[in-house]
């Protein structure tokens, strides 16, 4: 059955960036530039992860995984935009704006999860090094995984169904590039109370959690490697988390930059620019960070390439 709402609203406007004529084919080629980038650079780290028995480990098998949500999470959002300025037109049907929503929480959410996931197989690997392949089990490993989809399919499946009970007037245009879920809610002609009590508890419990257990997870290994007696092994213990640590931090600061700054101006429309950050830029950026400060990784990129191991 065909999602539908009481006012009869069959579509929404996606705003966008600009509404510039001149500046559609720059913001085309720009994003069609990202978006290629972002799927080459992620199915490669993947391609490596599987070719490579060396690199089927914990820490790999959740790398892969945050790769392939990488991907999904940008194709959630971007293809759309490239097809609207291809075609000139900015509108999305209900029925695909809530399934844009629906798969946007379900990959953002699996991404912070991911991340926390992959703190904790680093904290394992240096706080308690002896262990770490009894913990790290393959099937712990396999049920992390599964709860972290499981929770994220559960929370973008609430917030989709509590935006379908909301009904929407003659302001249809969301200041984005996407259907952002405050933006879709912030249209609604009805009573948003519901959802605004729904989406700052999910935001503290699934947003919070995940990012307290990576704090927790890292001030354990910094107290560890602080207690190892050598510089050179102390280098080596902060080697094997630096790549994980790079994109924690480029991961909640630009998801944080955008709601901070969209805060601070009270305007819808400054979200849009800053949410590419999050969205868009790191996942393009992940392969790279993981490619380049990781041996394992670029020994394997070189084969591939017919490069000298």
């Amino acid at each position: 059955m065909e999602p539908r709402n009481d006012t009869g609203i069959s579509a929404f406007l996606l705003l966008g960036f600009s509404e510039d004529t001149e500046l559609q084919p720059l913001i085309f080629g720009l994003f069609l530039s990202m978006y290629l980038t972002t799927v080459l650079g992620n199915l490669l780290i993947i391609l490596a992860i599987i070719s490579d028995a060396h690199l089927h480990t914990p820490m790999y098998f959740f790398l892969s995984n945050l790769s392939f949500v990488d991907i999904c999470f940008t194709s959630t959002t971007v293809p759309k935009m490239l097809v609207n300025i291809q075609t000139h037109s900015q509108a999305i049907t209900y029925a695909a704006c809530i399934a844009q929503m629906y798969f946007y929480l379900l990959f953002v959410e699996l991404d912070n999860f991911l991340l926390a996931v992959m703190a904790y197989d680093r904290f394992v690997a240096i706080c308690h090094p002896l262990h770490y392949t009894i913990i790290m089990s393959p099937q712990l490993c396999v049920w992390l995984v599964l709860v972290s989809w499981i929770l994220s399919v559960l929370q973008a499946l609430l917030h989709s169904l509590m935006v379908l009970r909301l009904s929407f007037c003659t302001d249809i245009g969301i200041p984005h590039f996407f259907c952002e879920l405050k933006q879709v809610v912030q249209l609604a002609c009805s009573d948003t109370f519901p959802n605004d009590l729904v989406i700052y508890f999910a935001s503290v419990l699934l947003g919070g959690g995940p990012l307290a257990s990576i704090l927790y997870s890292y001030c354990r290994i910094v107290s560890s490697i602080r207690a190892i007696s050598s510089a050179q092994g102390k280098y080596k213990a902060f080697s094997t988390c630096a790549s994980h640590l790079s994109v924690v931090s480029l991961f909640y600061c630009s998801g944080l930059g955008v709601y901070l700054s969209s805060a601070a101006t009270h305007s819808s429309h400054s979200s849009a620019p800053a949410s590419v950050m999050y969205t868009v830029v790191t996942p393009m950026l992940n392969p790279f960070i993981y490619s380049l400060r990781n041996q394992d990784v670029k020994r394997v990129l070189h084969s591939f390439f017919g490069g000298k191991v």
